[in-house]
């Protein structure tokens, strides 16, 4: 296959120490077993390259892990064909991602559970802020003081201090003001 890859003037060949410069890296696998996560991982840590997955056998866990490590294209060696293989490649290189159509429908579902389900017992959406925090966000964006917002809330004012704190440090925001714009651009207030 990599001879047909090689008289494809799209898709340039490079040793996997180029991995780092590369657009897009493809890896080829038997299985998704944790040593190819983990090459995957480190893939993924060692830039901004997107890559594409071809694998015999991929299950929706599997799918979802190597999503994680940024690789967007998967496809299974038997419908890796070089025409199929080059345009799965020009996709992600495009950003865009291809997924085994039997495994997408089911993704869909997972990803529609998940926004629905609390991520931990404290109550954290996939907006990683508690109901709790977004309260105080949506106070603080409606001008209240922190002694407002403490006396409104029944708590302490360090006890509001302290969520705001909380908020900017998880997020990595400098001021409540970023907070604030943080919690608008996620529909939350």
């Amino acid at each position: 296959m990599a001879s047909h890859l090689r008289m494809r003037p799209e898709v340039r060949l490079a040793d996997r120490d180029a991995c780092e410069s590369a657009s897009v890296v493809v890896v080829v696998v038997d299985t998704v077993d944790d040593e190819v996560l983990s090459v995957l991982r480190q893939i993924h840590r060692s830039g901004n390259t997107r890559g594409v997955l071809v694998t015999t056998v991929i299950d929706e866990q599997q799918l979802v892990k190597a999503a994680e490590c940024g690789f967007i294209g998967v496809i299974r060696r038997s419908e890796a064909s070089p025409e199929k293989l080059v345009q799965v490649i020009g996709a992600v290189a495009r950003g865009d991602g291809h997924v085994p159509p039997d495994l997408l429908g089911s993704l869909l579902e997972r990803v529609g559970r998940l926004q629905n389900e609390p991520l931990n017992s404290r109550g954290l959406n996939l907006t990683r802020l508690s109901s709790r925090e977004i309260e105080v966000l949506r106070l603080v964006a409606e001008g209240y003081s922190t002694a407002d917002i403490a006396l409104k809330l029944t708590y302490s004012d360090r006890t509001i201090k302290n969520i705001l704190h909380s908020v900017m440090m998880r997020l990595n925001l400098r001021n409540r003001s970023q907070a604030v714009a943080y919690a608008m651009r996620q529909g939350l207030i």
